[in-house]
């Protein structure tokens, strides 16, 4: 595939970017369909989009890249001394504090330490799409090991966690905060809860098409359901959709559980981003921005069975693109997205696709994005 057939916008230096852009799309041949944008300084430097029926206005569900909104918020409420990260949970919250949670501080969840990856009989697709009805669930949970003695990805509960934590302290939910101080301030095309009118924008998560080798890779590292595994991705429950088709479900997108719920476009995800570390007044102090960037967790994770890094709430994006500046942070999603900050080279950057890429979490190709963005970035 040609450049010819990428659409959109480079400014003068980031013509490399457009031409990975465009190889990448020819190794993905078929129906591939993506969004790539970056910001430098606060200035959109690459707007690109390829495939059919996307546009760069098109919004796709972001699974896991809208932990990164959601904890812009706690992160924002730390900054104004709302919240304090060594706080018990159980203050807050006194619920939770049942079965051996008591001693669980608020950076213990935030960096996936608290033990409390999901509920033993797993959660229904409305269960899920409801924050409110997960707390509730994970109050009287047990950890599924001793909190602090080791990291797993919460993959679709940590919202739901400190989302309870924000709404007993202020009385409103993460998604009320977002929408006040971040998306509409901004006027970003990330939504935790997308308008009834926006529907239309709105494309479909597509399931993902393995090779018969990929298949085999993928069943041959399958875990049982009730594994800690199997119940922090909720395989646990008779009835949990398939986590490809979540962002498809009409309650999840309206109502936009913090962990996995957002809809949003690259433009979005990239501009988020970019209001949090560039401009007169970035969303995020120095300081702040390091403290959440700063490596909480690392090494094997029980949840996901393999390496993992993450900040407070973030993910340590560094650890998987080593072209980046330490402090980098951000977070990806399941079908492939990808969305961070690098305060060292003042880079923001979104990725977005729409079909489901193998193996799950961020999509390969953006290792080939995220190196030629960078490079041009510091040129």
């Amino acid at each position: 595939m040609s450049s010819e057939h990428v659409q959109g916008t480079v400014a003068d230096g980031f013509e490399s970017v457009r031409e990975e852009f465009a190889a990448v799309a020819a190794d993905e041949g078929g129906d591939y369909a993506a969004q790539l944008v970056a910001h430098v300084g606060g200035e959109r430097v690459v707007d690109l989009w390829t495939g059919p029926v996307i546009t760069g206005d098109s919004l796709t569900g972001v699974f896991s890249s809208t932990k990164g909104a959601a904890h812009l918020v706690v992160a924002l409420l730390v900054q104004d001394g709302v919240l304090d990260l060594d706080e018990r949970v159980a203050h807050y919250w006194p619920e939770f504090g049942a079965a051996g949670k008591g001693g669980i501080t608020l950076r213990d969840v935030l960096a996936h330490r608290a033990g409390v990856v999901g509920a033993d009989d797993g959660f229904s697709a409305e269960e899920l799409a409801d924050d409110r009805v997960i707390a509730e669930r994970l109050a009287p949970q047990r950890p599924y090991w001793r909190p602090g003695t080791a990291f797993g990805y919460h993959a679709l509960v940590i919202g739901a966690l400190t989302g309870e934590v924000v709404r007993r302290v202020t009385g409103r939910s993460i998604q009320e905060h977002y929408e006040e101080r971040v998306r509409k301030p901004f006027g970003l095309d990330f939504y935790l809860g997308l308008p009834e009118e926006l529907e239309p924008r709105f494309l479909t998560t597509q399931p993902m098409l393995p090779t018969p080798e990929q298949l085999a890779e993928l069943e041959a590292n399958a875990t049982g359901p009730d594994s800690i595994t199997g119940i922090a991705f909720n395989r646990n429950h008779p009835k949990a959709p398939e986590l490809w088709d979540v962002p498809n479900i009409k309650l999840v997108r309206q109502l936009s559980p913090a962990s996995v719920g957002g809809v949003a476009s690259a433009r979005g995800m990239a501009g988020m981003y970019a209001a949090v570390i560039s401009g007169p007044e970035p969303l995020l102090r120095p300081e702040t921005a390091a403290e959440f960037a700063q490596i909480h967790s690392i090494g094997n994770d029980l949840a996901t069975r393999n390496h993992n890094a993450f900040g407070l709430g973030f993910a340590i994006v560094s650890d998987d693109y080593p072209v980046l500046g330490q402090g980098a942070f951000g977070h990806s999603g399941a079908a492939g997205s990808l969305a961070f900050a690098d305060p060292r080279s003042a880079l923001a950057y979104g990725y977005n696709r729409r079909r489901f890429a193998f193996p799950g979490g961020a999509a390969p190709e953006n290792a080939r994005l995220v190196r030629a963005v960078h490079a041009a970035a510091t040129a």
